[in-house]
């Protein structure tokens, strides 16, 4: 028999598990991957997976995203501006509603996707480990990896759940429905 207290318990540790399972799969799986192409690909020698729009190539970044650098202090103005965010994320996390599920899918993306890029960024002064390569012909996107993608979505995600909530207070009605 559940008590008055199991509804919003329940909800806050769906809310819990939602956050801390999608971080975790997240890290492991940028983890496992960074470290398969490391084992398996050769610096700089990319390795067609569908052609050439699709190819497997190891490089290292020591800056961020679009090779963007801060010269040789790059990885440590890195490491804390992604500490930093992280923070921002800790609170995020504690002041999301219980049951908000696709806030919370959001914000362990973009935490997994920070973490998994902090591991190397702590781990190497090399930088992180990014594989993924797509394009055409000599029209390249820049390199990423699975943390990448993570943090992109969870932050895209995260923009519009939050979008879509600012509307919701702005006419009154419901925040954005749950999954």
């Amino acid at each position: 028999m559940e008590s008055a207290h199991d509804g919003p318990e329940v909800e806050a540790a769906d809310r819990r598990l939602v956050f801390w399972a999608t971080a975790a799969v997240v890290v492991l799986t940028d983890v496992a991957t960074k470290a398969a192409a490391v084992s398996s690909l050769v610096l700089g020698v990319p390795r067609g997976i569908w052609g050439q729009s699709l190819r497997l190539a190891l490089v290292y970044n020591p800056g961020a995203a679009f090779g963007f650098s801060f010269g040789a202090s790059s990885r440590q103005i890195f490491v804390a501006l992604t500490v930093g965010a992280l923070a921002v994320l800790v609170h995020l996390y504690r002041t999301t509603p219980a049951g908000d599920t696709l806030r919370m899918l959001a914000i362990g993306l973009v935490a997994g996707g920070a973490i998994g890029n902090l591991v190397d960024r702590v781990r190497s002064p090399a930088g992180v480990v990014d594989f993924i390569d797509v394009g055409l012909s000599t029209v390249r996107w820049p390199t990423f990896n699975v943390a990448d993608m993570a943090v992109t979505t969870g932050a895209c995600l995260l923009a519009w759940v939050l979008w879509m909530d600012d509307r919701a207070r702005e006419s009154g009605g419901a925040p954005v429905p749950e999954m």
